[in-house]
C-alpha cells in the first residue's frame, strides 16, 4: 500500500525559508511522478511543482506564483521527495500535501485529478 508522509511545514516570517519533505513508501518503481500541492482555507487544492522523480528538478513544472522561489527534488534511493521554499510569501500560508502516480504516461500530471495517492500535509503558515 502507497504511503506518503509529510513533514516540515512550520510558521515563518515573510522572506523565510523552509524545506517540505515526503516519505513514500509501498511502491517497487524505480521513478514516479510525484507532486506538491497546497490548499489554503476555502480555496481549492492547486499544484506547486510535479515532476518525475529520474528527471532533473529544472524540468519539472512549477505553477506560475512559486517560479524562481521553490524547488523540487527528489532521493530516488530513499523515496523521498522534497520542496525547498525560499522568499515566502503570507499568500503562500496553505497545508502543502504530497501526491503521486504510478502510472508512467508521456508527462508528468499537473493537477490534482492526475494523482491517485496523497499524504495528510503539512501546514505552512508564513506571517508578514
Amino acid at each position: 500500500q502507497v504511503q506518503l508522509v509529510e513533514s516540515g511545514g512550520d510558521s515563518v516570517q515573510a522572506g523565510g525559508s523552509l524545506t517540505l519533505s515526503c516519505a513514500a513508501s509501498g511502491y517497487t518503481y524505480s521513478y514516479v511522478c510525484m507532486g506538491w500541492f497546497r490548499q489554503a482555507p476555502g480555496k481549492e487544492r492547486e499544484p506547486v511543482a510535479t515532476g518525475y522523480t529520474n528527471t532533473d528538478a529544472s524540468s519539472a513544472y512549477y505553477a506560475d506564483s512559486v517560479q524562481g522561489r521553490f524547488s523540487i527534488s527528489y532521493d530516488n534511493v530513499k523515496n523521498m521527495l522534497y520542496l525547498q521554499m525560499n522568499s515566502l510569501k503570507p499568500e503562500d500560508s496553505a497545508m502543502y500535501y504530497c501526491a503521486a502516480d504510478l502510472l508512467i504516461k508521456p508527462r508528468c500530471g499537473t493537477t490534482a485529478a492526475d494523482f491517485t495517492y496523497w499524504g495528510q500535509g503539512t501546514q505552512v503558515t508564513v506571517s508578514s
